[in-house]
C-alpha cells in the first residue's frame, strides 16, 4: 500500500475562526494505480494532497506514504514521491534540459547520470524537439508536460498531480491523459486531484469524492455509477415541482425522486427520477403529468454519470459547482 490515512484532518485559523479544511479523511492508494480525489473547488482536495506530500502538517490523524510515517520520516517520504502543483514550477529563463538536469542534481544524481536521465524524460514526454529553447517560449501544454517531467525526474514510486489539466485546451488535455496513463504503465502510481468529471472517469482506476473536507464515497468509476442503478430521467417543470413530484412518486419503475431548485431566470425546476428502464418509464411518466395538466418544460434521459453520484451523495451538481 502506497498511501494509508486514518482520520487525517487539517484546521486553519482564518479571521480569528477555525476553518476545518479536511475532516477526518480515511484513504488508501495501492501500487500501480491512478487514484483520483474528485470534488469542487474548495472541497479540501489540494489541502489533503499537500499534507500527504509533506508540504503542510496535519492537525490530527495518521498517515503512511510509501511505507514511511508521515509525521516521523518526512525526508524519506520526499525521496519516494514526486509533486506537481497547480501552478507548476518552471523558470522561463532556462531550457527544459537545464531545468531537468538541475532537478536531478538536487536529488543527488551525478552530472552525467542527471543528463542521461534528462534525455530519457525529454523523449518520454515528447519535449526533445524544443528541449534547448527557453521555457518562456513554450505553450501552456508544453509547460505542463515539463512540470510532470520534473516531477518524475528522480523516478518516484508515487506522483502527486494537483489539477493536472486545468487551463489546458482539449487537445493538450487529451495528450496529458496519455502521459499520465503512460506513467502508470511504467510503474509509477498516480494520486491526482480534479474537478473534471470526464477526467476522473477516463483516468482513474479508483477515486474518492470529497465535499466540504469529507470523503462521501469511494470506489472505481463503474462501482460508483452502479450506486445510481438504472437510468436517470430529468423532467423540468415550471412552478409546480412539488405537485409534479407527488403525481410521479411510485409510478412505474420510479425508485427515487429528487427535486432541484427552480432556475432564477426561467422558474423551471428539474425533477430527477431514478428508474430501472428510462425508455420504458418515460411514456407513463409523461402521461401521468398530462393527466394532472402539468406540462414538461424539458425532458432528459441518460445513463448514470459521476455527476449523478455526486448529486446523490451531496444534493448538488458538481457541474454547477465547477
Amino acid at each position: 500500500m502506497l498511501i494509508e490515512t486514518k482520520g487525517l484532518r487539517k484546521t486553519f485559523k482564518s479571521r480569528g475562526k477555525e476553518v476545518e479544511a479536511v475532516r477526518g479523511v480515511d484513504l488508501s492508494v495501492q501500487e500501480g494505480e491512478i487514484f483520483g480525489l474528485l470534488g469542487p473547488n474548495g472541497a479540501g482536495k489540494t489541502t489533503a494532497m499537500r499534507m500527504l506530500s509533506t508540504l503542510i502538517e496535519p492537525t490530527d490523524g495518521r498517515a503512511a506514504v510509501c511505507g514511511h510515517d508521515l509525521a516521523k520520516d518526512q525526508a524519506a517520504v520526499r525521496r519516494d514521491i514526486g509533486y506537481v502543483g497547480q501552478e507548476g514550477g518552471t523558470w522561463g529563463e532556462v531550457t527544459a534540459r537545464e531545468e531537468l538536469i538541475m532537478q536531478g542534481r538536487l536529488y543527488g544524481m551525478s552530472k552525467r547520470d542527471s543528463a542521461a536521465r534528462a534525455g530519457t524524460v525529454l523523449r518520454a514526454f515528447q519535449l526533445t524537439d524544443f528541449a534547448d529553447r527557453n521555457i518562456k517560449t513554450y505553450s501552456g501544454g508544453q509547460k505542463r508536460r515539463l512540470d510532470i517531467a520534473l516531477g518524475v525526474m528522480h523516478e518516484p514510486r508515487l506522483l502527486f498531480l494537483d489539477e493536472p489539466t486545468t487551463g489546458l485546451d482539449p487537445q493538450s488535455r487529451a495528450h496529458m491523459w496519455d502521459e499520465v496513463r503512460a506513467l502508470r504503465e511504467r510503474g509509477t502510481a498516480i494520486f491526482l486531484t480534479t474537478h473534471y468529471l470526464d477526467e476522473a472517469d477516463a483516468l482513474c482506476d479508483r477515486l474518492a469524492i470529497i465535499d466540504h473536507g469529507e470523503i462521501v464515497t469511494e470506489g472505481t468509476p463503474i462501482e460508483l455509477k452502479k450506486e445510481v442503478a438504472g437510468d436517470v430521467v430529468g423532467i423540468g417543470v415550471n412552478g409546480r415541482a412539488e405537485e409534479a413530484r407527488a403525481v410521479l412518486e411510485g409510478r412505474g419503475s420510479v425508485r427515487e425522486i429528487e427535486a432541484g431548485e427552480p432556475d432564477p431566470a426561467t422558474g423551471v425546476a428539474e425533477l430527477r427520477l431514478y428508474v430501472d428502464d428510462g425508455s420504458a418509464a418515460l411514456p407513463e411518466l409523461l402521461r401521468a403529468l398530462d393527466g394532472a395538466d402539468i406540462a414538461a418544460a424539458s425532458i432528459e434521459l441518460h445513463r448514470p454519470s459521476l455527476d449523478d453520484v455526486f448529486l446523490k451523495q451531496t444534493g448538488r451538481s458538481l457541474r454547477e459547482e465547477s
